[in-house]
């Protein structure tokens, strides 16, 4: 037989005790009752009046266990939803750091046409030295619109990497904000934890 988890001792826990209210005591009490009832020789009015009281109590234990098994639930649904929620956020990372690789092979393909630009303006100067003959003119047309071609591609690079940049951005911002909120809940739900622990005490 397996070990039991502290998940499933906690859950064994609140069926018996409700919400911290001493349903157990409650409990224990009804069974007393009951055997006490069991076992007494009662008037038929005491016994009609004992036999109430014990499916009041009755009734009490299945009431807070019944919401007990509520509010698990609800935390069950709750701890899917975050997982949810961290999946999403994982592949936004991954999708976030696959763009910024996308983005750094943009840019060096950017400096390779800058690089290239300078050649051809190099090649344009040398080419210019020789207008009289008809070929080289129309090398450097093919060149004058290569380098309007390069020059345009190189403005959509950079456009697109300062969008990439602003995504990322507001990824990261909402991913903190997130973790945030996911901070604050667990702060209150230990703080909701530790004054239930309090009570019980008292």
């Amino acid at each position: 037989m397996g070990s039991i988890t502290d998940d499933e001792v906690i859950r064994k826990r609140l069926l018996i005790d409700g919400d911290g209210a001493g349903d157990d005591r409650r409990i224990n009490v009804l069974m007393k009752s009951f055997t006490k009832w069991c076992h007494s020789n009662f008037s038929p009015e005491e016994g009609f009046s004992q036999y109430q009281r014990m499916l009041t109590s009755l009734a009490q234990c299945e009431f807070s266990m019944g919401k007990t098994l509520l509010v698990y639930n609800m935390n069950l649904k709750e701890m899917e939803n975050y997982e949810e929620i961290y999946a999403d956020i994982e592949k936004s990372i991954t999708s976030a750091h696959e763009k910024i690789a996308e983005c750094k092979k943009e840019i060096q393909r950017a400096k390779r046409i800058r690089k290239n630009r300078q050649e051809y303006d190099a090649l344009a100067r040398v080419i210019k030295q020789h207008p009289d003959r008809h070929e080289t003119l129309k090398q450097l047309e093919a060149l004058d619109k290569e380098l309007q071609q390069l020059s345009h591609i190189k403005e959509n690079v950079e456009d697109k990497l300062e969008l990439r940049k602003k995504q990322f951005h507001v990824l990261l911002t909402t991913i903190q904000e997130l973790q945030q909120t996911l901070e604050n809940d667990e702060k209150m739900e230990n703080d909701d934890t530790q004054e239930s622990l309090m009570e019980n005490g008292d």
